[in-house]
């Protein structure tokens, strides 16, 4: 079985993860989607919401299984017996960072590590952009799937 993981905090899911999602399921037989946890990271959602939004997403999905976790990335392939890592590109800022990673984890372990560029219509959008327009109030509803949508006044 090729089953990958889909790693991030998700804080929230946006519409250039779904798009990786999407076309991450057409790759693999099974796509865990990762949601870490960082206890020196101040969440705009909580964790229940993250998990939440992902699987009210994906309810129908079968190749699709959401799980968390803490440590190293690469750790939690073994644990879960995933082969791959996927990971999305917006830019060559992200291939830059998300390369030096790669390297790191493939050092580490045997885990190879898929690039998909994000389709050219959601490469701009990031959650720290989410989490800022929901902030100041802005339409946020464009930049996320559905299943994100909380009332202004609970932020």
């Amino acid at each position: 079985m090729r089953r990958a993981i889909f790693p991030g905090s998700f804080d929230p899911i946006t519409l250039g993860h779904f798009d990786i999602i999407q076309r991450g399921i057409t790759l693999f037989d099974e796509l865990i989607i990762a949601i870490g946890i960082n206890a020196e990271k101040n969440y705009m959602f909580t964790l229940e919401e993250r998990l939440r939004f992902i699987e009210d997403a994906f309810r129908d999905e079968p190749k699709i299984r959401v799980l968390t976790y803490e440590g190293l990335t690469v750790d939690f392939c073994k644990k879960v017996d995933a082969g791959f890592i996927l990971r999305g590109l917006r830019n060559p800022g992200d291939f830059e960072f998300e390369k030096a990673i790669a390297h790191t984890n493939r050092k580490l372990s045997e885990i190879e590590t898929v690039f998909l560029l994000t389709s050219s219509g959601k490469s701009y959008i990031s959650s720290s952009i989410v989490r800022d327009v929901i902030r100041h109030g802005g339409d946020y509803t464009g930049l996320v799937p559905e299943t994100v949508r909380i009332s202004s006044s609970d932020r």
